[in-house]
């Protein structure tokens, strides 16, 4: 019996994929999933051969059954279907108009525009989410409805915030493909406000004195790793973002004018930044010489030299000395310093410098690396002494 509308309608998904025939070889293949796939089987020299005609209800009943009538009339003249569709395939790949291969194209003239660990999240994160479902198809048919589905299917595993970001990436590859004549429009633009916005994120962290006091102490007697330990000595001193601390070079470090300076290609603004080094943040870096300076790290990883640290390793010395989730993070130490900062009446402008909120305007900011680098010296001095005042003020409280 040939398939009707209503039937392929309110096919309804089943734990495993199955069947439904219509006439002349084609057939509806209904997923766990929901999707409904259509299908043409035939013979050419007594062998079965199957060939994709799209996806329901974008190819409705009556479009797959005209499909497979022009496929069998294709046939008939000698050509097998499967073979032309690869030969397509093929033509587009060879000019380079598949979204996969403007993605990629756009990822290696891009890349030199993020650190390393962007680059790759960015490039991992379309091979596994949006690759596997339109990497293929010619970037100039993709619908809003078709990349929506894709990005719906990040956000249905809770990643909203990974969703929001993918679609901003393919909005940038399809005006890239527009710019290189390759597109029509960028069909992601549709999609904005499709998107749910993600629940704002606050890093655990403390910022009660007599708490900081507690966690500072903790610190002191950890009983893990040497090197895990001045990283968590040398963080609340500084207090830049986690990727940051771990990736520092010795290069970096001038110890003779206490000065580190991380180069613009590591950080998240793009722009070279100076952390002015306090007298405290200088012994916890001459006790790490002796076991790390022969190297490039100063944090170098366990099992390897050559790599720095992992990006769990402060996490898990937190956790271990008995700090949960909630409480504290690598990353609470910035809001730490932020917090009280500027509750202590520090100019707003000096502390955003030092934390490397960074400057918007970018002819402004390419300068502004240095800016307020007297006042921030004078601020970081004053931070290690505070945080020294909280590590004795309530140590005979606590023991």
């Amino acid at each position: 019996m040939k398939l009707t509308d209503p039937a392929v309608k309110n096919a309804a998904p089943k734990e495993k994929q199955y069947t439904l025939y219509d006439s002349e070889g084609l057939f509806l293949l209904v997923m766990p999933n929901g999707s409904k796939l259509w299908r043409w089987k035939y013979r050419v020299g007594g062998v079965e051969r199957r060939t994709s005609l799209g996806v329901y209800p974008k190819v409705s009943l009556r479009a797959a059954r005209l499909e497979r009538d022009r496929l069998q009339a294709e046939l008939k003249r000698g050509v097998d279907p499967a073979i032309e569709k690869q030969a397509l395939k093929a033509v587009e790949r060879a000019t380079g108009e598949t979204f996969q291969l403007i993605a990629e194209e756009w990822h290696t003239k891009f890349r030199h525009t993020w650190t390393d660990n962007t680059a790759l999240t960015i490039i991992s994160r379309l091979q596994k989410d949006i690759f596997p479902y339109i990497g293929s198809r010619p970037i100039r048919e993709i619908t809003p409805p078709e990349l929506l589905a894709v990005i719906r299917r990040i956000e249905s595993r809770g990643a909203v915030e990974t969703a929001r970001r993918d679609l901003q990436k393919c909005g940038e590859i399809f005006r890239y493909a527009l710019a290189t004549g390759r597109a029509e429009r960028d069909v992601a633009a549709d999609l904005r406000g499709a998107i749910a916005p993600p629940k704002k994120r606050h890093f655990a962290s403390i910022h009660e004195p007599k708490e900081i006091g507690e966690l500072l102490r903790a610190i002191e007697s950890y009983q893990g790793s040497p090197v895990t330990r001045c990283a968590l000595k040398l963080a609340p001193l500084t207090f830049v973002r986690p990727g940051e601390l771990r990736h520092a070079e010795w290069t970096e470090l001038d110890l003779e004018t206490g000065e580190w300076r991380i180069p613009g290609a590591r950080m998240k603004m793009k722009e070279k930044h100076i952390v002015p080094l306090s007298r405290q943040a200088l012994e916890v870096l001459h006790e790490l010489q002796p076991l790390t300076g022969g190297g490039r790290y100063v944090f170098p990883g366990a099992r390897s030299a050559d790599r720095p640290m992992s990006e769990n390793a402060v996490l898990a010395a937190l956790r271990r000395m008995g700090y949960e989730k909630g409480e504290m993070t690598g990353h609470g130490f910035r809001s730490m310093a932020s917090t009280i900062l500027h509750e202590q009446g520090w100019p707003s402008d000096v502390v955003e410098r030092q934390l490397a909120h960074g400057d918007r305007n970018k002819v402004r900011a390419s300068y502004n690396f240095a800016q307020h680098l007297p006042e921030r010296r004078r601020m970081m001095q004053a931070w290690a002494d505070y945080l020294d005042s909280l590590h004795e003020t309530h140590q005979g409280q606590s023991s």
